[in-house]
């Protein structure tokens, strides 16, 4: 794995299920790239064979909340070494949906599973790497709910009631101290949050 240090940009995209984040990672994607920038999309759990089908094993089979730790950092360790580190070494922008924040979100938050143990996984797999910037679509669970229900049928997640999403949106105010995170008001039109990763990303200065 290269080092922490390459020259490309990695973009997270967090937030509870329902928030909005896909179609606004489309945008940047787009965005980025009329400005002549490799961008590679990618998504978490996914962005390699291996890592989908455990992404399709954790979405829709049951299990504790350990065994969907180890399934999504395995997931995640074969994400690393196949695309993003190599993406990041070549100096692409990297734009993922989702990654650690999320584990410790909803496996820890949500399920209630040991925080310790799971940054014990994330300095075993990442072995340094985090995001250059997360940006954090905050949205109500109540508010998320309703744009699930309208847009698709649940998976094992999306299937949880909104005490489980507080416990989620709560894990992610946790790890929002981080000085990469960036709070973005969700409930606000299409317009006005796309709005916002745009003033966020050019005050960057990296593109």
């Amino acid at each position: 794995m290269s080092s922490p240090g390459s020259a490309g940009r990695f973009v997270t995209f967090e937030g509870i299920d329902g928030a909005g984040k896909s179609s606004h990672l489309d945008a940047l994607a787009s965005w980025l790239r009329r400005r002549g920038h490799e961008v590679v999309v990618t998504r978490e759990p996914g962005g390699t064979p291996l890592a989908e089908a455990l992404r399709e094993i954790v979405l829709h089979r049951p299990m504790d909340a350990l065994s969907e730790a180890l399934l999504v950092f395995a997931a995640r360790r074969d994400h690393l070494c196949r695309v993003i580190e190599p993406a990041l070494a070549r100096g692409a922008t990297v734009l993922c949906d989702r990654f650690t924040d999320a584990t410790f979100a909803y496996q820890g938050a949500g399920r209630g599973f040991d925080l310790g143990q799971l940054a014990t996984l994330e300095r075993w797999v990442q072995q340094g790497r985090e995001p250059d910037l997360t940006l954090w679509f905050d949205l109500d669970a109540a508010t998320a709910a309703a744009r699930r229900g309208a847009a698709r049928a649940p998976d094992r997640f999306e299937a949880e009631g909104l005490a489980f999403f507080e416990r989620v949106r709560a894990g992610y105010a946790a790890r929002a101290a981080a000085a990469r995170f960036v709070r973005l008001d969700a409930s606000r039109t299409p317009a006005e949050v796309w709005q916002q990763i745009e003033s966020v990303v050019s005050a960057r200065g990296w593109w």
